[in-house]
């Protein structure tokens, strides 16, 4: 009877999880367009739900297994894409003229190509690398500890995502101290965050305490 129940549960939460990854890709993509100041420090607002996105997938893999994890991280990295090439779409077309926010609309949701290519190949990337490090943790340390797991895979594909969004997106026009103050800065919130996210792993059933 329970095994019945987990059956009919699991794809219930997988669909849950796979959209949530999906809409917080988007929404810190789209956040990340405004450099907030926090605690007197700036930093792009997409930074405080992208780390979610790590255990988000971490989860996939533990419900739908690693291949069905690359293909949401290959789609979620295609529909990113579309999305910023829509929006620089919408910004281009003419406003009608009773419609007053044209300049405003195009101000802010207009595409920097360079720091779009950044943060989806950041993106993809990390999120692969996380990938084969929880799967190397699942099958070659132990398939116990959900939350190490989900540790160890999030330490390293974050500082691997900021370290490719910072240069990509600032090298050459920014110092190498901003750089480098972006990239620190960026690595202590996403990594605040995955920590805060981590019990997310057991909203599943699994093997594992």
């Amino acid at each position: 009877m329970s095994s019945d129940k987990s059956s009919s549960i699991i794809p219930k939460i997988a669909v849950i999880v796979v959209a949530t990854y999906i809409a917080a890709q988007m929404l810190s993509d789209i956040a990340s367009l405004k450099i907030g100041v926090v605690a007197g420090l700036a930093v792009d607002m997409g930074t405080f739900i992208y780390p979610i996105t790590f255990t988000l997938r971490d989860i996939v893999h533990k419900v739908l297994g690693k291949r069905n994890a690359q293909v949401l991280i290959i789609a979620a990295g295609v529909i990113n894409v579309f999305m910023a090439l829509y929006l620089r779409w919408a910004a281009v077309v003419p406003s009608d003229p009773s419609w007053g926010f044209g300049a405003e609309f195009t101000a802010i949701l207009a595409p920097v190509w360079r720091i779009v290519a950044a943060s989806i190949a950041a993106e993809v990337v990390s999120e692969l690398v996380d990938t084969e490090v929880y799967e190397w943790f699942v099958t070659k340390v132990t398939q116990r500890y959900q939350w190490a797991r989900v540790l160890t895979s999030n330490s390293v594909s974050v500082p691997v995502d900021n370290a490719i969004f910072a240069v990509g997106a600032f090298a050459g026009v920014l110092p190498w101290g901003v750089v480098w103050e972006i990239f620190l800065i960026n690595l202590i919130v996403k990594y605040g965050m995955t920590l805060l996210s981590l019990p997310l792993i057991y909203v599943t059933p699994g093997s594992g305490d």
